[in-house]
């Protein structure tokens, strides 16, 4: 048996899209991308040859090059244990590419896990379907917008579907014991028996998109933990503001596939009370962009929303892109707050090839 070389492509994506927090989520056209190397099993008697791991791109610096310490091969070594195999084969080469800028609510987290879980998929040559592929994404990230988008690609809504008594145990089960922490002096022997996913945790429809409508992304140059960000939410909220968020979602996701786009139906319908009433204090500018850019001041402008949890601010538009751009630009500066921004298309889901 030869070796072969595999590539692991996992898009960004922007979850809630105004009203939909925690429930809708978008692909966009920057990837995380593993380009790996498989050598044949070695002969009887050979050492075994742990994995070597390089990366290069947004995080290089940062990310641990330890297969037990970095998120993307945990999550892989994750999947082959609970198939009973206890470790990566020999030899595995792993070069990560990264265009996902890190704590900026791009989903640079959620790819990283769909990489991992497709990882462990192909070198286990486990055959998953896309449905227990996630069930396996939701077992460590355990919110669905933007694994689901990240995986399926498009425009997507999803729901955690409501488990029985036995699998809302096994789904419940921690973090830390799904994903541990590996210890300094971790082997194959250690952590050999982690929880299975249930199955069927997740749903997922597709929406249509309208060709026409492309995404300013807008990224402070900083950092916000979604802990952080989920910190400041309230644990209750008034009819009201839910039946606000209801309607206009409902509104949403057909409005953002008609052609053309409407853009006074779309700036209403992605405003939201739930999540970034509440975050404003974190992101400094956001309220003032939020309400200052729009589709009567900016020609061409659909609707404004935060990317997640932020920082990033997900501008939707026809046109006048670099306008938007720089205009929020400008309103970031004075808070002294310094951006960059990017372009995007909505892209199809992750590939394997």
């Amino acid at each position: 048996m030869s070796s072969r070389t595999f590539t692991i492509s996992v898009p960004a994506t922007s979850a809630n899209i105004g009203p939909g927090f925690d429930v809708v989520g978008l692909s966009l056209s920057l990837h995380l991308t593993l380009t790996v190397t498989q050598p044949p099993p070695p002969s009887d008697g050979s050492p075994y040859t742990a994995p070597v791991l390089r990366y290069t791109g947004e995080g290089a610096a940062e990310v641990p090059l330890d297969a037990y310490k970095n998120l993307t091969t945990r999550v892989a070594l994750y999947v082959l244990r609970c198939h009973a195999i206890r470790s990566f084969p020999s030899g595995l080469d792993i070069h990560v590419d990264n265009q996902i800028p890190f704590g900026r609510g791009l989903g640079s987290s959620g790819a990283a896990v769909i990489a991992g879980v497709l990882l462990g998929n192909e070198v286990g040559r486990l055959n998953l379907s896309q449905e227990r592929l996630l069930d396996f994404a939701l077992m460590v990230e355990r919110h669905p917008d933007n694994v689901t988008a990240a995986l399926v690609g498009g425009f997507v809504g999803s729901y955690l579907r409501e488990l029985d008594a036995a699998a809302t145990e096994a789904a419940s089960v921690p973090l830390s014991e799904v994903l541990p922490e590996y210890p300094s002096d971790a082997g194959e022997d250690w952590g050999l028996n982690p929880p299975l996913p249930p199955l069927g945790i997740g749903h997922y429809v597709r929406f249509r998109w309208s060709e026409n409508i492309k995404a300013v992304a807008i990224i402070p140059r900083f950092e916000l933990s979604t802990a952080k960000a989920r910190e400041v939410l309230p644990l209750q909220y008034s009819r009201k503001d839910l039946v606000f968020n209801l309607q206009r979602l409902a509104v949403l996701t057909t409005a953002l596939g008609q052609s053309p786009p409407d853009p006074d139906l779309i700036y209403e319908a992605m405003k939201d009370r739930v999540h970034q009433p509440y975050r404003k204090t974190l992101i400094p500018g956001l309220p003032e962009v939020t309400s200052s850019i729009t589709p009567a001041t900016h020609p061409g402008l659909l609707g404004i929303c935060l990317s997640g949890a932020g920082p990033t601010i997900l501008a939707l538009a026809t046109h006048g892109f670099e306008a938007i751009a720089e205009d929020a630009r400008a309103i970031f500066k004075k808070t002294g707050v310094e951006i960059d921004w990017k372009l995007l298309t909505v892209v199809g889901g992750s590939t394997v090839q």
